[in-house]
């Protein structure tokens, strides 16, 4: 047989297998919810996401005064950028991290420890 044809055949069999794996894993992740983060963006949102949250004094405030909801915080914990640069990831026992997210009303900036067994929100700047 011809180099090329076995190349060939290589290649089909190659694609249909992808096709199926493909396939497979988006139908498995959907049913569970799984998600696939291994950059590490993904990683550390994904593990602030898990955590129970409590919140400081001017957060706390902010929310009562209703110019923050729990929803514009889920937006930061699951579409926002972490700041690397700023935060601070050596720290014990908390690491501090600086997420920053587009919103509907303009951008922000929302500062959070990362405890061992929980998720603590520190600040919040909005800008429009």
């Amino acid at each position: 047989m011809p180099l090329l044809k076995r190349i060939g055949l290589y290649l089909v069999g190659l694609s249909i297998g992808l096709i199926f794996l493909t396939l497979f894993l988006k139908k498995k992740s959907d049913q569970t919810g799984t998600e696939f983060c291994y950059l590490p963006n993904c990683r550390v949102l994904k593990d602030l996401r898990s955590k129970p949250i409590s919140y400081s004094g001017s957060v706390e405030a902010m929310m009562q005064d209703q110019v923050l909801d729990s929803a514009v915080i889920a937006r930061f914990l699951s579409d926002g950028d972490i700041d690397f640069g700023l935060s601070d990831t050596k720290a014990e026992p908390c690491k501090t991290y600086v997420i920053e997210a587009e919103l509907r009303t303009g951008s922000g900036k929302l500062t959070v420890s990362n405890c061992p067994d929980s998720l603590v929100i520190d600040n919040l700047e909005l800008s429009q």
